[in-house]
């Protein structure tokens, strides 16, 4: 037997019922909620192995104010020529279509793109997504959190712009790869999701954004053109509005999410917290710094730590779930009762 044959007879086969493709996705927004939009959106496609194919990358003119520039650093006047989702609809779809999805926090990422394909009168071309989250949680990676800094870190990835679609796409690329191998040789398990693409699409009435500042930080309809790239043109202050509504209890499985619920958080998110934060005082929920009996329910990827507040909300039995879970339960909350 020469070397090679060696070679080959001990390398594990690669699993048979692995994806022939993937689509490797980043999307910067406007905000969290239903009616935000995509501002800017990168896609890395990978072959079956996880080696690059090719790159791609686009600005996108939301028709909106860009939300937190202090996080994306993408202003009114940068995005103002950017072409809408409709005239960059196709170019993506050929980028995603036969592909796996997948993105760190995948739920989002898949959310976002789905709800603008169906403002555009098109339907997303995934039929199944993976979460870099989940993938590495099967492989039990010794990560102190989930961020995807710590994922990159772990395989010694170099982050050089963090919140930029593009740089986070390619880091997302180089670490799923070596994440992806590891499966492989394991005989793990891909924790792939079915994407279930909107067929119709409606705007929601206009609503009051609870504690929302109006202003971000210039005049004429949106971010003003400051200096450095608007990276800190505007900030929510941390000094957060009473929650105007009355807590109606602990959050239920089979309900959505109601005006007045205090929200407590514990742990790192893959989402900015600030922003996780801002989105939960705009929906008219009570930012918690605290578990308690009064706690409505408790946000955290690490339910199993024993922290101070997951250990409060066992013994007090808060009903707690992950933050993909609670991204997408942030589209819909139900108002407060009315007085009357």
């Amino acid at each position: 037997m020469t070397m090679l044959d060696d070679q080959t007879t001990a390398a594990a086969p690669w699993p048979t019922a692995y994806p022939q493709g993937y689509a490797v996705v980043d999307v910067e927004t406007t905000g969290l909620s239903r009616d935000d939009r995509i501002i800017s959106a990168a896609v890395y496609r990978l072959d079956a192995h996880g080696d690059v194919v090719d790159h791609w990358y686009t600005l996108v003119n939301p028709e909106r104010d860009p939300g937190p520039t202090w996080i994306h650093g993408l202003t009114s006047d940068v995005l103002s020529g950017a072409p809408l989702f409709p005239e960059i609809v196709g170019e993506l779809s050929e980028r995603l279509d036969g592909r796996v999805l997948v993105a760190h926090n995948a739920m989002f990422d898949w959310s976002m793109l789905a709800r603008e394909y169906a403002r555009a009168g098109h339907t997303a071309p995934v039929r199944q997504r993976l979460c870099t989250i989940a993938l590495s949680k099967e492989l039990a990676l010794p990560l102190p959190n989930h961020k995807l800094a710590s994922l990159a870190a772990h395989f010694g990835v170099v982050q050089q712009h963090a919140h930029h679609a593009l740089d986070d796409a390619r880091v997302l690329a180089e670490a799923f790869r070596p994440s992806l191998h590891a499966a492989a040789q394991g005989g793990v398990r891909l924790p792939l999701l079915e994407c279930r693409p909107l067929t119709e699409w409606s705007d929601a009435p206009a609503k009051p954004r609870i504690g929302y500042q109006a202003s971000y930080g210039g005049s004429g309809g949106g971010i003003g053109g400051g200096s450095g790239g608007g990276q800190a043109s505007w900030r929510p202050s941390r000094k957060r509005p009473a929650c105007p509504y009355p807590n109606p209890g602990r959050y239920r499985a089979d309900k959505p999410l109601m005006q007045g619920m205090r929200v407590a958080f514990s742990g790192d998110t893959s989402v900015d917290r600030d922003l996780l934060e801002d989105r939960t005082v705009e929906a008219g929920l009570h930012v918690a710094s605290s578990v308690s009996r009064l706690t409505s329910l408790l946000v955290t990827n690490d339910p199993d730590s024993a922290t101070s507040k997951t250990v409060k909300a066992k013994s007090f039995g808060t009903p707690v779930v992950d933050e993909a879970a609670y991204t997408h339960l942030l589209r819909d909350v139900a108002p407060a009762p009315s007085d009357g």
